[in-house]
């Protein structure tokens, strides 16, 4: 109960924060190289974070794949055919974040 109480104060304070935050006085157009600074910034860690995850995914497969064929090495062609047909997926899923992160920029 005592954690449930600190996160719902936290929110409330962040939402109370965040009011004053996005109010936009006379000067609203000189910050347009800090909001390049941070899609820049925001496209490079998404982008990071999405090939990290990727690697992850990819490496996981691998292993499975190995361990599979190792267990059956009789079904070890179907399980590399269906091991290329992932890897392939989560490769363009990955490519597919690059461009995103191209066409926002």
């Amino acid at each position: 109960m005592k954690n449930l109480k600190m996160i719902f104060f936290s929110v409330l304070a962040l939402a109370l924060m965040a009011i004053p935050a996005m109010a936009q006085g006379a000067g609203a157009a000189d910050n347009e190289s800090t909001v390049n600074g941070y899609k820049a910034l925001a496209a490079g860690l998404g982008f990071g974070l999405a090939a990290g995850l990727g690697a992850i995914g990819q490496s996981r497969i691998g292993a499975a794949a190995v361990e599979g064929a190792a267990r059956n090495p009789g079904a070890a062609g179907t399980v590399q055919t269906m091991m290329i047909i992932g890897l392939a997926l989560i490769e363009s899923l990955v490519l597919l974040a690059l461009v995103i992160v191209f066409a926002k920029l």
